[in-house]
């Protein structure tokens, strides 16, 4: 866990795609679920920041 945080402090590249992976399967996640209407009206954009996201922190440093 203190390498996952230091790796977001230190901008490195493992700990970013991580989150922004994570990012991307809770809004899909979201936009699959059938119960609450305002995790359907959200997913796209949290589906859309994390695929940004991962594409940005891809240039970061290993």
């Amino acid at each position: 866990m203190n390498n996952f945080l230091n790796g977001l402090m230190g901008f490195r590249r493992g700990a970013w795609e991580m989150l922004a992976s994570i990012l991307i399967v809770i809004g899909v996640f979201m936009l699959m679920q059938p119960f609450a209407l305002w995790m359907f009206t959200y997913s796209f954009i949290v589906t859309l920041v994390g695929t940004v996201m991962f594409i940005v922190v891809s240039h970061f440093p290993e």
